[in-house]
């Protein structure tokens, strides 16, 4: 069994769309990036990454690169999944965490979840989505962004 880590962020602005996981969530602000800016789809790519020793996200989908921009995080989380195939890997588990103070995402865990399995061709229970705020603590507490992170076991094609 390998296990990585991921992290991401993103600013919250106006004018962008809020995509979690794959998800539109109603909410006056979006985040900002070079793609959609899903952080939670970032955060469990890059723990996939970090687990097959493969590099992160910015090595695989560089910001300097154009075709990326404004594109799906759950396009690119299917390439993961070609990559981790192609090196031999199937994935065991997935735990992700999203900190923000609002919007209230309890609603929209199953959906991003099955998102997120579904796009790696995994049962939806090897896929974990949760929340959490920071009591009002820090950028995320104050509303000016949100973070994610994920912790992902791969283990070998049978």
């Amino acid at each position: 069994m390998r296990i990585g880590l991921g992290y991401d962020v993103h600013r919250l602005v106006e004018g962008r769309d809020l995509i979690l996981g794959g998800v539109k969530i109603e909410y006056v602000l979006g985040l900002d990036g070079h793609s959609d800016a899903d952080v939670l789809v970032h955060a469990v790519m890059d723990a996939l990454l970090g687990a097959a020793a493969l590099g992160d996200i910015g090595r695989h989908f560089p910001d300097s690169d154009e075709s990326f921009r404004g594109v799906s995080s759950l396009k690119l989380l299917a390439r993961v999944a070609a990559l981790l195939a192609g090196e031999g890997y199937e994935v065991g588990s997935i735990d992700a965490t999203i900190v923000a103070q609002r919007p209230k995402l309890a609603p929209y865990m199953g959906l991003m979840a099955g998102n997120i399995a579904g796009t790696l061709g995994v049962e939806t229970g090897k896929v974990n989505v949760k929340a959490t705020t920071t009591e009002g603590l820090g950028f995320t507490g104050t509303g000016e962004g949100i973070a994610a992170y994920a912790i992902a076991g791969l283990h070998p094609s049978c």
